[in-house]
């Protein structure tokens, strides 16, 4: 199971390798991890939506509806799914309400669009009672104690998920597991080893709970299985809903200077079509702690760690073959990083 897992995490790097320079991934705020094994709908959304830009357009359409109703910075916080307002960490039933639950009714970003009830999520194929090598993404390294939970039998799909659907004890716990990888990758995680429920047939959620022992902050996520029989093999990824569109304009990330707790960058925009491009919109997002300060050549807006800047009216016109450029000034306590993706559209 954790080959074919690898294997589709590389098609992912290689899908942001004509993007990003060779660099270490830089964590965004608030981020700090979601299943990968079984994969949860925020993760597999964003592999979804992957395309060779490193923009993300979903193909799947429970994730397009999620999309519609979130937004697509979800997508790029696929890691994110947290909430901090509970006095202790852990919080279950009682502290996250009822529909809410693949969410965590989350206090950083706006992921209700994933609680949606939806036949079409992409789903991880396993065997009831089988043994399955967990791996949870380390996007920010924390103590804790993991909790896997099961949808009980007869549960309906068509309803937002409750805490009456599911089993009330878990079915795997386990606190501070072992961990791979650098951190703030996709290839790094915390493992072990977990047995599946048995006697289970058909569609179910597993749900994840990441409760941290160093503070009230815990992590919840939604991955959706199907026991058949199957190995780990996920279907329904680009199963639906129109290819990615033929990118519009491109973009590069470069920092031209640095200072003690800053630094200066600057982002090209190049016009890759055979018509005249008129007005651009560039996205990226932000390295952990960093905010950005002022932009010039162009109009800024953040939402979380999602940097957006539109063209002003005096660049927005692009001839074929041509570039314009937009400069801005970042805030940042440790060395400036390369985003994790950035995206351009036009108009």
């Amino acid at each position: 199971m954790s080959g074919k897992i690898l294997r589709r995490l590389t098609g992912a790097l290689l899908a942001l390798a004509g993007l990003i320079a060779a660099t270490t991934l830089a964590p965004s705020a608030s981020a700090h991890g979601a299943m990968m094994v079984a994969g949860s709908r925020t993760f597999l959304c964003y592999e979804d939506g992957l395309t060779s830009t490193g923009q993300l357009v979903p193909q799947n359409s429970a994730c397009q509806s999620a999309v519609a109703a979130s937004g697509t910075t979800p997508l790029y916080n696929w890691f994110a799914v947290g909430n901090r307002a509970g006095a202790t960490s852990g919080g279950t039933v009682g502290f996250i309400p009822d529909g809410k639950l693949c969410s965590g009714n989350s206090n950083y970003y706006d992921f209700s669009g994933f609680d949606q009830a939806n036949a079409n999520w992409p789903v991880t194929h396993l065997t009831s009672g089988a043994n399955i090598d967990i791996q949870y993404n380390r996007w920010a390294a924390h103590p804790g104690t993991f909790r896997l939970y099961i949808t009980k039998d007869g549960w309906d799909q068509t309803k937002p998920l409750t805490w009456a659907d599911m089993e009330t004890a878990p079915f795997s716990t386990v606190t501070d597991p072992p961990n791979t990888g650098t951190v703030a990758t996709l290839q790094s995680y915390y493992h072990w080893n977990a047995t599946l429920p048995a006697n289970k047939t058909g569609r179910h959620i597993i749900y994840s709970v990441w409760a941290r022992s160093d503070s009230s902050e815990t992590f919840y996520g939604c991955s959706d299985v199907v026991f058949d029989g199957g190995n780990g093999q996920v279907t329904g990824l680009g199963s639906s809903g129109p290819p990615p569109p033929t990118t519009t304009c491109q973009a590069t990330y470069s920092v031209t200077s640095t200072w003690p707790g800053g630094f200066q960058g600057q982002i090209t925009v190049k016009n890759p079509n055979t018509t005249a491009m008129n007005k651009w919109t560039v996205s990226w997002v932000l390295a952990n702690g960093e905010t950005v300060v002022s932009a010039w050549n162009g109009t800024l807006t953040t939402s979380g760690s999602l940097a957006t800047v539109k063209s002003a009216d005096w660049n927005s016109q692009v001839p074929v073959g041509g570039t314009t450029s937009l400069g801005f000034v970042a805030n940042q306590a440790t060395a400036p990083a390369q985003p994790e993706s950035i995206s351009c559209t036009s108009p």
